[in-house]
């Protein structure tokens, strides 16, 4: 498999010897975000329903997703200020693509999203607002098992996925820290990109206490439910490595309900350098950053820069009028004229 090194390999002269031990905060001048495709009239036309639909004065939405399935009224409550500002154009775009361009469906799968994201307790847009947190999910990441680092070539934040170093049994808490932590990487996203790239690697750690364990298949399909139901057009890329024969006989088993569109984003044992400048890259990996976990170090750091680039998100939702539609374009970004109004494909 890549990036084994026999034990007599030394390592690589260029990686940086300062160790490394928060995130960084920006995409170096390698990456680049790609530009956006242009909308067909018809697309322009199908996006104005879905903003419309949202961007009314009484829209409620459900506090559970069963009271949105049943369509229970009883149940419903007007957005948040936090809830507009997650309801953006990119938003819009996102679900839209998810579905075909179906208007109805992704207004149904968008208010669905609403519904889980207040049940499931994270519906603020702060980390200490919500019932997930930093604080609940902090024993899931004690020994690094999941790390924000770093962008893709593309500009997309990395998030370094880690069973080897798996630390605790299977519980609900383990599925909201993958969640805690997809919400941390969104914020880490620069103006123009709203994926993610996510860099796998199986291989066993000596820090790991559950080696070997592959998650139960239920909650595998869990946690692919929610990434595809709620998290739509999210994944940009994912890049595998160390695979081990459970690991394969897992993704065999998952591999049915892993949607079309998001397999075309697996790549299997290739060259991360390939895809991650190695300026932001881990040395494991053939980068050069010299990454060491430490929780102490590393978690209140990172939950500080995501607060902070959240705090600036907010700001700007606020500057230009709170309402529904706004772009993630401008709100991540430093321009002062809005590049796209509310409404605006």
């Amino acid at each position: 498999m890549l990036f084994k090194k026999d034990k007599k390999d030394k390592e690589p002269q260029d990686v940086n010897k300062d160790v490394t031990h928060v995130p960084f905060t920006e995409p170096t001048d390698e990456s680049k975000v790609p530009g956006e495709l242009n909308l067909t009239s018809d697309q322009k036309e199908k996006f104005s329903k879905v903003y419309q639909h949202f961007a009314q004065e009484d829209f409620a939405v459900a506090d559970s997703e069963e009271s949105h399935k049943h369509k229970d009224k009883a149940h419903y409550k007007p957005l948040t200020e936090d809830e507009k500002s997650w309801l953006t154009r990119e938003c819009f775009l996102r679900y839209l693509r998810a579905t075909k361009w179906k208007v109805e469906d992704a207004i149904s799968r968008i208010e669905g999203t609403l519904a889980w994201r207040r049940e499931f307790g994270i519906s603020g847009n702060f980390d200490l607002e919500n019932e997930v947190n930093g604080t609940l999910v902090a024993p899931e990441n004690e020994t690094g098992k999941e790390v924000i680092l770093g962008y893709d070539n593309d500009a997309r934040p990395c998030l370094y996925l880690k069973p080897g170093r798996q630390n605790t049994k299977t519980s609900q808490r383990q599925v909201q820290h993958v969640v805690y932590m997809l919400e941390k990487v969104i914020d880490y996203m620069p103006p123009g990109q709203d994926s993610l790239a996510l860099l796998i690697d199986f291989k066993a750690s000596p820090v790991g206490t559950q080696n070997g364990k592959i998650p139960p298949v239920s909650t595998g399909r869990q946690v692919l439910n929610i990434l595809q139901t709620h998290y739509p057009e999210r994944l940009g890329k994912a890049l595998l490595t160390n695979i081990p024969w459970l690991g394969w006989t897992f993704l065999k088993i998952i591999h049915p309900f892993i949607d079309p569109l998001t397999r075309e984003k697996l790549v299997f044992d290739q060259p991360f350098p390939d895809y991650v400048p190695k300026l932001q890259l881990d040395k494991d990996f053939g980068g050069k950053v010299n990454f060491e976990y430490e929780q102490e170090k590393y978690w209140p750091q990172m939950i500080s820069i995501a607060e902070e680039k959240k705090r600036k998100y907010v700001k700007r939702f606020e500057t230009f009028g709170s309402k529904v539609g706004l772009s993630e374009y401008d709100l991540r970004g430093d321009h002062e004229e809005l590049k796209y109004p509310p409404g605006v494909a």
